[in-house]
């Protein structure tokens, strides 16, 4: 916001809600304050635009912009892609609208962000700073502010919180102002707005003014300081080609916090992965050290296993011949069902044999399969030989399972 001796810089208390004022000798001392995350919006002074006020007839709301874009023109010596303009309603009825219009020129206004600029911080509204105090401090009904802009004093004539005239007026000696004032007052009776002022409010810098203010004007200002914060307002005077940039800006943003996202994501799955592995070597050598140091038992295990099976058919009496031969001769299903040779050896045994028929043959082979004494062993059998007598000759064998 600008004031008597360069800016303000307004911004919010992030803790308790209060407002931090800085006073900043120009733009570019604010550049160092600023981040991107900053939704900022510059109030322009009084005397890089133009305020004017209009009567235009009360019509669609979608066709005002147009018609104060072409009222604007003719008061301005610039093409209309050289300016940006806004308005505000100060009032309207049946027939007629009253609208505060205000325009400025898009190279002046460059001029004067361009350190803001240059850093690619664009303002996300740029409004006038005397429609801000008018809106805070008079809302309804006229009013005159009057306060300290640079080297000069403003007094801007306002109704319903809208600009309806200002001017700059050179200097802020008394003498001046008895000149100033009430020429400010018969322009804003030839806009058709009452040249007296109910409502006087004086900016408490330029207090030593109050009494010449109430000589001049007949009625007593009131002190006003910095609003913290101003009052928002509709007025936005952005170029286009800042919206735009501004447009880019923030898509850059965002991809740029995708990307910050994304990697960071990488970062933490690689992170975790080389943990993982750092994990996994530390349990395979603590694996290795456990299997070498144990190897020797494990070696002693393996041997007595071995060995334990080497000797199981002499010490397991489920493999004593004797025994195999009992549960053998016990599944026989009748006496046309003869053994006529046996064989044992550490990994199998054999069993031939002959049937009066082949159905004996593999009945008498199911009830070995069955026999709940012989379920260590794997018995298969080839198909029988006929002999000539229609006799059916088998061999059964069997394996340790």
């Amino acid at each position: 916001m600008p004031t008597a001796h360069g800016w303000n810089l307004l911004r919010s208390g992030e803790r308790n809600g209060a407002w931090d004022v800085r006073l900043l000798a120009s733009l570019e001392a604010a550049v160092p304050l600023l981040n991107a995350e900053d939704d900022l919006i510059l109030g322009l002074p009084i005397s890089v635009v133009l305020a004017q006020r209009l009567c235009l007839p009360t019509v669609d709301p979608a066709e005002f912009p147009e018609m104060v874009r072409i009222q604007m023109e003719k008061a301005l010596p610039f093409s209309a892609d050289e300016v940006t303009t806004d308005f505000e309603l100060i009032e309207q009825n049946e027939t007629d609208s009253v609208v505060s219009a205000v325009a400025v020129h898009n190279h002046q206004l460059a001029e004067l962000a361009a350190p803001l600029l240059e850093r690619g911080y664009i303002p996300r509204q740029v409004t006038v700073y005397a429609a801000q105090r008018a809106s805070t401090h008079a809302p309804e009904g006229r009013a005159l502010l009057i306060y300290p802009e640079g080297e000069s004093l403003v007094s801007a004539v306002t109704e319903n919180g809208k600009v309806s005239l200002a001017r700059t007026l050179e200097g802020i000696a008394p003498e001046q102002l008895q000149t100033d004032l009430p020429q400010l007052a018969l322009s804003a009776e030839l806009q058709g707005v009452s040249g007296s002022f109910r409502n006087v409010y004086l900016d408490e810098t330029c207090y030593e003014l109050r009494d010449t203010v109430q000589g001049i004007l007949e009625s007593r200002p009131d002190l006003v300081g910095i609003e913290t914060p101003p009052a928002s307002v509709k007025l936005n005077l952005i170029p286009e080609s800042w919206r735009l940039r501004r447009a880019q800006l923030a898509k850059r943003g965002e991809w740029r916090k995708r990307l910050l996202w994304a990697g960071g994501i990488y970062a933490a799955v690689l992170s975790l992965f080389l943990l993982y592995w750092i994990y996994l070597r530390v349990e395979i050598g603590w694996l290795d050290r456990s299997i070498a140091r144990d190897a020797p038992q494990t070696e002693f295990v393996r041997a007595a296993a071995a060995n334990w099976r080497a000797l199981a058919p002499a010490l397991d009496s489920r493999y004593y011949p004797v025994e195999i031969l009992l549960h053998l001769s016990q599944s026989l299903p009748s006496s046309d069902v003869r053994i006529t040779g046996y064989n044992q050896s550490a990994r199998q045994i054999s069993l031939d044999g002959e049937a009066n028929t082949a159905a004996l043959a593999y009945q008498f082979a199911d009830k070995v399969k069955k026999n709940p004494d012989l379920q260590v062993f794997q018995f298969s059998m080839a198909d029988p030989r006929i002999l000539p007598n229609s006799h059916a000759q088998f061999r059964l064998e069997g394996r340790p399972k």
